[in-house]
């Protein structure tokens, strides 16, 4: 599984690339801060329903939730399906906002 870091990801977001953000957290989560990714909580993965984010295979995708840990697990289960180039965002929104505090 490929990673990145919040930094690098931060970096890439500020030099105006168009990337694609996948944020597996739940609704309230995403809700109290995000950083534009699409919302599709994990529970969608796990029971694949990929319909809505089948147009990503073959792209870069970064994915990211609150630690870490979920985006992981997406990676992991998205692989398998065709999912060719899934990054997770080491750290999550708890990196996120302990490096760049609003």
């Amino acid at each position: 599984m490929k990673t990145i870091t919040v930094e690098d990801l931060k970096a890439k977001l500020d030099a105006g690339e168009k990337i694609n953000l996948l944020d597996v957290r739940e609704p309230h989560e995403h809700a109290a801060f995000n950083i534009g990714g699409q919302l599709f909580p994990l529970g969608l993965v796990q029971s694949l329903q990929l319909d809505e984010i089948e147009h990503l295979k073959q792209e870069e995708v970064f994915i990211y939730c609150r630690s870490g840990n979920r985006s992981g697990q997406a990676c992991l289960m998205l692989e398998p399906y065709g999912f060719t180039n899934v990054i997770n965002v080491v750290g999550g929104m708890l990196a996120w906002q302990e490096k760049f505090p609003e």
